[in-house]
């Protein structure tokens, strides 16, 4: 059976890869488009990645404010939002004024408030400085083009004590059908996020597929 990459990839909806990270020399992988947004939505991802337990294990709180980057259709960002509640924020970014629409669309039909679409760029997520309590990337930091600058705008946004955390798909077991340049291994995460001012905190195994990196600022 051919992985949801593979069938984005003869569909069109995605873009070129753009080179190797110069810390891990880890292929950075194509970006998916908006023609891959039914996927996000489709009723396997509770079974095949769990974002149920995912959401558990993170324990978002009343009063959070956290940015969903790369959020996409906004899957993960109206479920943190229900979590952080009235009183909490969520900004979900994406550099695809295409996936915002969407969002924007779920948003009204979900009647969720307390969500902000933020248009960022492929270097800068455009999110306040010392704004956010966590910030969430899920199976998106591996295809960031400019994965060093971006970090360090990620560093700026995340308040002292915040968490930056990565969910990717394990590159170290075979038996996950994505492709291997949409994978992670802790070891290639560990290089590339620490070098740019973050320490890795915890590592969490818990998912189907899916590593959970959590990071905090060094020092």
């Amino acid at each position: 059976m051919l992985s949801f990459v593979v069938l984005l990839a003869l569909a069109g909806g995605m873009a070129h890869a753009q080179g190797k990270h110069p810390k891990s020399g880890r292929r950075i992988a194509d970006v998916m488009g908006a023609a891959g947004a039914d996927w996000l939505e489709r009723n396997e991802r509770e079974i095949e990645e769990n974002p149920t337990r995912a959401i558990e294990l993170l324990k978002f709180e009343k009063g959070m404010v956290v940015a969903d980057v790369g959020a996409g259709s906004g899957y993960y960002a109206t479920r943190i939002a229900e979590k952080v509640g009235p009183s909490g924020k969520v900004f979900a970014n994406d550099i695809q004024p295409e996936m915002l629409a969407i969002l924007k669309r779920q948003l009204r039909r979900k009647k969720v408030a307390n969500v902000e679409p933020v248009l960022g760029t492929e270097q800068d997520p455009k999110l306040p400085e010392n704004s956010c309590d966590v910030i969430l990337m899920v199976d998106v930091y591996h295809e960031f083009s400019h994965p060093q600058e971006m970090l360090q705008k990620l560093k700026a946004a995340l308040k002292e004590n915040g968490r930056l955390i990565l969910l990717e798909y394990r590159k170290e077991d075979p038996y996950v059908p994505i492709r291997p340049e949409h994978k992670m291994s802790v070891k290639e995460a560990k290089i590339e996020v620490e070098a740019e001012g973050f320490v890795l905190d915890t590592v969490m195994e818990d998912l189907p597929w899916q590593h959970i990196l959590i990071f905090k600022k060094r020092g």
